[in-house]
């Protein structure tokens, strides 16, 4: 059998023909040409002229040990879509890359789930090899329809989406981040946390998929709100329950602290009152739900309102808010949450009357995300493994490295290995 028909067989490169293969030196060079006749423009334009050719090396998976090279003649096609002379398409890499597509794909499936250097050191190439690779697979992805590229349009058919933001460099540097809630996956990643950039997602969205969306989760923070509102013309807006339960632990914090200043000093009981290890005990039965109380947990609740009846109060008012996720059917949520700031604001403990205010002003989102059952626990989530991203590679410098890795790991990429097809 002859040597370049062994390693046609053994390539197995779509479109593409081994024409010779030179194993004498440290590397393997394989000598290829494409099979078509056509020159094609990466847009698609086709001409069987050419403006000039060149020699070109693409790096290709290790065989036996040793590296790989891809050699061929390359063209440059005078393009009439594109109006401008461009180097033509081959059918064994990507436009403007200088690995062949096995080779980026065996790259891509690493990185997500490995760190670069790691990578680099394994398939013998440089970091940033690694870099540019991730990047041309994301922006396949994100520019392309075709189902094996990791879905169909990822801004398509969206119903509920969620919105978060997350810092990834000291300094207050931020991405905003759009999920789908239906699919678990991260559709639009944005550098910075503002209006603007926001305003940039319903760009790409356009106005059609824009009336088709629902509901829109995100925190209390008025950064999306205003422009949620304008975009969103049929969607309901939904503030994180979390956010909302926050107040009021935190709420319940301040009003612990002032009775602290009192009582939590005092190391001996004096006078009836609880030791310095009773108020720790009282910290952490506070801020527990009240069914997760154990009896003993009960009878430090009990002896808290001998003692301090404003501390009663608040623990009372914190599990009122709770209870609005647990039992409230939709009917009712908007006469439970009016009555719940009624009673704050009665109780006249200052904590709890600002979350009253807080609540009455967002009345509406929040009953929203009851009625709808949506939190932003899925952008949470996401945010974690954001986390875990950039730890697995000690930090990103630049936002479109960190950007496209969260495409890469969170936006439903798949890359199948080349012995998997």
């Amino acid at each position: 059998m002859r040597v370049s028909t062994l390693f046609n067989r053994v390539l197995s490169l779509e479109g593409t023909q081994v024409v010779s293969v030179d194993v004498s030196g440290p590397e393997i060079v394989a000598v290829v040409r494409a099979q078509a006749r056509l020159h094609r423009c990466p847009c698609g334009w086709a001409t069987t002229a050419r403006y000039d050719v060149s020699q070109r090396r693409w790096r290709h998976l290790d065989a036996a040990g040793k590296v790989v090279w891809l050699q061929a003649e390359i063209a440059r096609i005078d393009c009439h879509a594109c109006e401008r002379v461009r180097t033509e398409d081959v059918p064994w890499a990507r436009p403007a890359a200088r690995c062949s597509r096995d080779f980026e794909d065996h790259l891509v499936w690493l990185a997500q789930r490995m760190d670069k250097t790691s990578i680099a050191t394994l398939m013998r190439c440089a970091w940033r090899t690694v870099d540019n690779a991730v990047k041309r697979v994301v922006a396949e992805h994100l520019n392309t329809t075709d189902a094996d590229c990791g879905g169909s349009d990822r801004l398509e058919g969206l119903v509920r989406i969620g919105v978060d933001e997350i810092s990834y460099k000291r300094g207050h540097k931020y991405l905003t981040v759009v999920a789908d809630h239906d699919t678990g996956r991260v559709v639009w990643v944005g550098e910075g946390r503002s209006n603007t950039v926001f305003e940039e997602f319903f760009t790409a969205l356009g106005s059609e998929r824009c009336a088709k969306i629902t509901a829109i989760s995100m925190d209390m923070s008025p950064t999306y709100r205003g422009v949620a509102r304008a975009q969103l013309p049929n969607a309901q807006i939904c503030f994180d329950p979390f956010h909302v339960i926050k107040y009021a632990n935190e709420a319940l914090d301040s009003v612990f602290a002032q009775i602290r200043e009192g009582l939590y000093d005092r190391t001996q009981m004096i006078d009836g009152r609880a030791s310095r290890l009773d108020w720790r005990r009282a910290r952490f039965v506070l801020r527990r739900g009240a069914e997760t109380l154990t009896g003993e947990h009960r009878e430090i609740l009990d002896r808290l309102r001998e003692e301090d009846l404003t501390l009663a109060r608040a623990w009372e008012l914190k599990e009122g808010l709770r209870e609005l996720y647990k039992n409230i059917k939709a009917p009712h949520i908007r006469s439970f949450l009016l009555t719940w700031c009624h009673e704050a604001l009665k109780s006249k403990i200052p904590a709890f009357v600002a979350v009253a205010k807080r609540v009455r002003n967002h009345l509406d989102g929040i009953a929203n995300a009851v009625a709808l059952g949506l939190s932003n626990s899925r952008l949470e989530g996401l945010n974690s493994k954001i986390r875990v991203i950039q730890r697995r590679g000690y930090g990103h410098r630049y936002p479109d490295t960190l950007i496209a890795m969260i495409h890469l790991c969170l936006g439903g990429i798949t890359r199948k290995l080349p012995h998997e097809r």
